[in-house]
């Protein structure tokens, strides 16, 4: 944690509603206040979603490179043993940058259950059928927000409505066809609805991508928190920063893989990074924006129940209602169900303590995930301020102005009355 010199306390308080917060950023803290059950909560909860989230990106990079334009995508959630396999960039003895000290194939937690469920040994099609398994359309649906809340960071966007990105979309939706009059026919009278699917695939990448750096930083946090590690929540957060600046230029890229050849639809030549393309638009469109939960909002015009600028949404995990739907937008509960197969002991023991024991595990882990998703948002908020602006502990006030402006702005997105923010400052909220 940054400890400030006398001339970076010397800026008179802030007036900002979240001054405490303010003043707790400036500090180097997080949003999330620093108490030993804020750093137990967050720290189990990154555990408890890493392991699905092990399940998402490598199944998400098994839809975008191997099922690709299927029109009957009926087992696009049965990923092959190969992408199962499929080492971790960030784990295991390969591992260019090693986060975390585990194998560098899925994690073992992950095997099991997905060969036992909650039901016990059966068909993968049966567990299947009883919904008995990891909910990638969780994983979908934050997909979805990214390709609709677009242009939130980077070049990737302006990249798929190049000539390029669409020269080389026309190559593999070609091949992939090749031999399929019924559907180059349907390719050469309607071009752009092929092609906005292989858009949405190339999101459908960005965010394996991404996922894939976020699970080993999760395993390795919870590791550390096992061994001792970790003084507080600052800590916890400072950890987070230093992973986004370790890994912010790792290549995003999309290839797709047809009958044995490799189609570059975005190369790693193309120089998309992990933090601007993929990081800042995932943390904008699935932490703040996304889209309200299906049936409680009418999108028409003449209601007036969703806002008429699409930057003014504000349906996140910052701003959701936890207690009646898991709302506000993507839904978290199917989130919640896959992170209840995961939780450490010690948070399972947490929640009988509290509320309606097990009754209300699904609602109160879903708080924590609330509150880990402030941490996270902290981290990516001191990243862009080390990016962007000054030091924490610089000697120059009128540098301390400015980082207090920026810090003051972000601020400023969670004043509205659906926010959280205030919410998570107390231990009451659960």
């Amino acid at each position: 944690m940054t400890v400030l010199t006398s001339s970076a306390k010397a800026l008179p308080p802030s007036t900002h509603p979240f001054a405490e917060v303010v003043e707790r950023l400036e500090a180097g803290g997080s949003m999330l206040p620093d108490t030993p059950e804020n750093l137990m909560q967050i720290i189990g909860i990154y555990k408890a979603y890493a392991v699905p989230m092990d399940f998402y990106w490598r199944d998400l990079l098994y839809i975008a490179e191997q099922v690709f334009l299927n029109p009957l995508p009926a087992f696009k959630y049965f990923p092959t043993q190969e992408y199962l396999d499929r080492p971790n960039s960030y784990q295991g003895d390969q591992a260019d940058l090693r986060i975390w000290r585990g194998e560098a194939g899925a994690h073992p937690e992950l095997l099991e259950f997905m060969e036992k469920g909650e039901i016990g040994k059966l068909p993968k099609l049966l567990h299947h059928l009883w919904h008995d398994r990891i909910n990638m359309e969780f994983a979908e649906a934050c997909m979805d927000a990214m390709l609709w809340h677009q242009g939130m960071g980077g070049r990737f966007n302006d990249y798929l409505d190049s000539e390029v990105y669409r020269q080389n979309a026309d190559k593999a939706i070609k091949a992939y066809f090749k031999g399929n009059p019924l559907m180059l026919g349907l390719y050469k009278l309607f071009p752009e609805m092929l092609l906005e699917q292989v858009k949405k695939l190339s999101y459908v990448a960005n965010l394996g991508l991404f996922w894939e750096v976020m699970a080993p930083v999760f395993f390795e946090m919870s590791d550390i928190y096992d061994e001792g590690g970790f003084s507080g929540v600052p800590a916890a957060m400072d950890f987070l920063v230093n992973g986004i600046f370790a890994v912010a230029g790792r290549p995003i890229y999309h290839h797709v893989f047809i009958r044995g050849e490799c189609f570059e639809i975005i190369p790693k030549s193309e120089g998309f990074t992990w933090l601007y393309e993929a990081a800042l638009p995932y943390v904008e469109a699935v932490f703040y924006r996304t889209a309200p939960f299906r049936g409680t909002k009418s999108y028409n015009a003449q209601a007036g129940q969703v806002p008429s600028e699409q930057s003014e949404f504000h349906y996140g995990i910052l701003y959701a209602d936890v207690f009646p739907v898991g709302s506000a937008g993507i839904p978290p509960t199917l989130l919640m169900q896959d992170m209840l197969h995961f939780l450490p002991p010690y948070l399972t023991e947490l929640y009988l303590q509290h509320k309606r024991g097990e009754d209300d595990i699904l609602v109160q882990l879903g708080i924590t995930f609330q509150r880990s998703m402030y941490n996270v948002t902290s981290a990516v908020i001191q990243a862009l301020r080390a990016a962007l602006l000054f030091p924490l502990d610089d000697p120059d006030p009128e540098h301390l102005k400015a980082n207090r402006a920026f810090f003051e702005s972000q601020m400023d997105r969670f004043i509205r009355p659906e926010a959280r923010l205030r919410d998570v400052q107390t231990e009451h909220y659960r």
